[in-house]
């Protein structure tokens, strides 16, 4: 079975934050298509749920670092929410977990803010 991903974005509570909602694992084979869009996505403050993502490869890792640098670099932030402990893993292997700014919920990032 080929791994799949689905993806959904609302505004968040606050104006300028959008919610991108991520269901299915963030991985090589599941970024083309979803990955222009994501670029393009430009809100003030991006919050990403992964409450609904198994887990994610190098690629999908790839493609959170270059946005959250894009974001940065435009005075934008970039939020995760709900990353499961394999995820959290990968962070800590590939040492950008002190770098993004990870909360256990959406509504925890977005009063974070």
């Amino acid at each position: 079975m080929r791994d799949e991903m689905t993806y959904s974005y609302t505004p968040g509570q606050r104006e300028g934050t959008m919610v991108l909602k991520l269901t299915g694992p963030l991985t090589l084979s599941t970024i083309f298509g979803f990955q222009n869009e994501f670029r393009s996505m430009t809100p003030q403050v991006m919050v990403m749920d992964f409450s609904e993502s198994p887990y994610m490869d190098s690629a999908g890792l790839g493609l959170v670092m270059n946005y959250y640098v894009a974001a940065q670099d435009q005075g934008r932030k970039l939020l995760l929410a709900g990353v499961n402990d394999r995820v959290v893993e990968l962070f800590k292997m590939t040492r950008v977990h002190g770098v993004l700014t990870s909360f256990p919920s959406v509504a925890e990032a977005e009063a974070s803010l």
